[in-house]
């Protein structure tokens, strides 16, 4: 190893279902983001190693529902290309079909989402302009949905990228030997058409590659990542590109279980068969593993060291491009500010089972940056009533929140931990760990390895008071654990204050 090897992952963060596209000299990423808006969130390089945050394709879902907190619905796999001098990026949303947005600039305006297809469980759809000016669309199947699995399916589709023509046909279906093969990407080179296609399962599968002479098919498979002997689990569903100087790159994720979908990037070249290889090589067969550390990619300049953007000092009084919220945001939700963040204090949702912390559509979220981290902020209360609240928040399937809460004329500091249970019911516990003379009051998060995550608190001159019981994160539906701030009024009441932080800062550890 030198000091012009990058290390993998790339991106020790929950960008799920990576997929990338080179314009010039310039790298555009973009995943999926479920149900958290904004969504479609687009990363920039200019070294393939290093990445910022620098748009997202949409602020809200205008499909019914998204209002609400919808865990693991929302914006499903996207794929991102350039054509026509336009960016485009295709996704899905596994109820309500197949959308398309474009634009002419990644840092600007997108255009609103436009359905290409309404469907239910048509989903990882992949566009593709062939060079005789015929355009293609490649999607594959949500079971739960659709009834439908291990098949893709091709579809003519408008030039302008709006709608499909004709029938569908089916082009593969892995039921013996591509299992869950989901994820298309579809490219063209030397006279042949290649499928990139994740298959057998996200945490232990691996990458395949289709090939044909025409998109119609025959096609045929060929496996080209596994993990091998690597700590890389199930490495696959990504892109490739090409440099001028012919070097050809892979980005693709890792499930990191609490952490997310973590992404690494691996070298790949063409073999004189016609297939790709991918990462060093693991066998006799053409098949590859991915890598740890590896030289950088030779003709791009090493960019200055970033990862995207986490920490957050609210200067415009609105939070940066790290932060999303549950569900569509709600203007109300937002007050203004100079310097620092004001949050709405808002209600529990309605409704005796979503009740709960759990189903809070307003809380303002950001992905695990690391392994190892912590996060602090500062808040000061303005209670209008009983209830009024805010604090810290460690959110998954597990959550924990520390919360400085206004009651009966006290300021008291609130330990609330919940969970979503096997059966679908969430349980709830809060406890009331400390009373305080003040409305402000500093928190922070020290997460470890295995998302144990440890927080404390001071007010004033007091040291930090670390709260007594751990906690252990946990991953949500589809997505990782995340860290982040809420103002939440645990009280039904028509008058209700708000939260100043005013800033959030992150440290990584090691």
């Amino acid at each position: 190893m030198t000091s012009h090897d990058y290390h993998n992952p790339i991106l020790c963060a929950d960008y799920s279902d990576p997929d990338i596209v080179r314009v010039g000299g310039d790298f555009f990423m973009v995943s999926s983001s479920f149900n958290h808006m904004p969504a479609l969130p687009i990363l920039h390089s200019t070294d393939l190693v290093n990445w910022q945050i620098i748009n997202h394709v949409f602020q809200s879902l205008p499909l019914a529902g998204y209002d609400q907190y919808q865990p693991g619905k929302g914006v499903w796999a996207p794929s991102i290309r350039w054509h026509d001098n336009h960016l485009w990026v295709f996704f899905s949303t596994p109820d309500e079909g197949i959308f398309m947005c474009r634009t002419d600039d990644p840092w600007g305006e997108w255009s609103t989402p436009h359905c290409v297809q309404p469907a239910k469980g048509w989903i990882d759809p992949c566009p593709f302009w062939d060079d005789n000016g015929d355009a293609w669309l490649v999607h594959a199947f949500a079971h739960s949905r659709s009834g439908i699995k291990h098949q893709l399916q091709l579809f003519a589709m408008s030039p302008d990228g709006t709608s499909l023509r004709g029938e569908g046909q089916i082009i593969y279906d892995g039921s013996c030997d591509q299992p869950t093969l989901e994820g298309p990407k579809v490219y063209k080179r030397g006279g042949w058409y290649y499928i990139f296609a994740p298959a057998g399962s996200v945490e232990t599968g691996w990458e395949t590659v289709l090939r044909a002479r025409s998109m119609s098919g025959p096609w045929e498979a060929k496996n080209v990542l596994f993990q091998g002997n690597t700590p890389v689990n199930g490495p696959h569903q990504g892109g490739w590109v090409e440099l001028d100087d012919g070097e050809c790159w892979f980005v693709h994720f890792q499930d990191a279980h609490l952490y997310g979908r973590i992404v690494h990037l691996q070298p790949m070249r063409w073999e004189q068969d016609g297939w790709p290889r991918i990462g060093e090589p693991l066998g006799d067969d053409g098949a590859g593993q991915p890598v740890m550390h590896w030289p950088r990619p030779a003709s791009l300049a090493p960019a200055v060291p970033s990862q995207p953007q986490t920490s957050d000092d609210f200067a415009s009084g609105v939070p940066g491009l790290q932060w999303q919220w549950q569900a569509n945001p709600d203007p109300q939700w937002l007050l203004p500010g100079d310097g620092q963040l004001n949050l709405r204090c808002c209600e529990l949702p309605c409704g005796e089972e979503k009740q709960y912390f759990y189903w809070l559509p307003n809380l303002l979220l950001q992905k695990f940056p690391a392994w190892q981290f912590s996060a602090e902020t500062t808040l000061t209360l303005n209670a209008e009533a009983n209830g009024d609240a805010g604090g810290l928040v460690i959110y998954g399937e597990r959550y924990a929140a520390l919360l400085l809460e206004k009651r009966d004329g006290q300021h008291r500091l609130l330990w609330l931990t919940g969970w979503m249970s096997d059966a679908g019911v969430v349980r709830e516990r809060r406890e009331v760990i400390a009373t305080l003379d003040s409305a402000t009051c500093a928190m922070q998060v020290e997460v470890s390895h295995g998302g144990i995550c440890r927080f404390a608190w001071r007010s004033g001159e007091v040291n930090w008071q670390r709260v007594t019981q751990p906690f252990a994160a946990g991953k949500g539906k589809w997505v990782g654990a995340k860290v982040g701030l809420v103002a939440v009024s645990l009280e039904s009441q028509a008058q209700r204050g708000s939260c100043s932080f005013d800033h959030f800062a992150i440290d990584i550890i090691g």
